[in-house]
């Protein structure tokens, strides 16, 4: 099992994980795309395998997937760090961007791609959704 580590822009927030990846997706919905300015690259792990450092801010929505989401960021540099599913229970999405590797992560597919801009650069060697995709894998620690 490799061990990742990241945090948040000014450092505030820090965070380990100890579990493999369940997947890893591109995600173009609207609130990935405004909250980035861009699809995020996310990876999803076994939510108790996440060990944080540091006070994160939340919010809560529901998406246009009907799931309830809640994101949570740095509440100093406002860096989005991680986001819960009440469609994906015990799992934790966690922003590729935030790792200390980012590389250490590969990105399997690209979701709500109907949604990307026109301008957006699809991977064609990735498994394409246009909204989102069925049940997420089961948790794994």
């Amino acid at each position: 099992m490799t061990e990742r580590s990241g945090g948040c822009l000014c450092g505030q927030v820090r965070y380990r994980i100890t579990a493999e990846p369940a997947a890893s997706r591109i995600c173009w919905c609207r609130d990935c795309q405004r909250i980035a300015g861009n699809g995020t690259v996310n990876v999803m792990f076994a939510s108790d395998a996440i060990e944080v450092s540091g006070t994160v801010a939340a919010h809560t929505r529901r998406a246009d997937s009907g799931n309830e989401v809640t994101r949570r960021f740095c509440p100093a540099c406002g860096t989005h760090l991680f986001a819960d599913s009440t469609g994906r229970p015990g799992l934790t999405v966690v922003r590729v961007g935030t790792l200390d590797d980012p590389s250490s992560v590969r990105p399997s597919a690209n979701i709500w791609s109907a949604g990307a801009p026109a301008w957006a650069c699809l991977d064609d060697a990735l498994e394409r959704f246009e909204r989102q995709p069925g049940p997420a894998p089961a948790a794994r620690s």
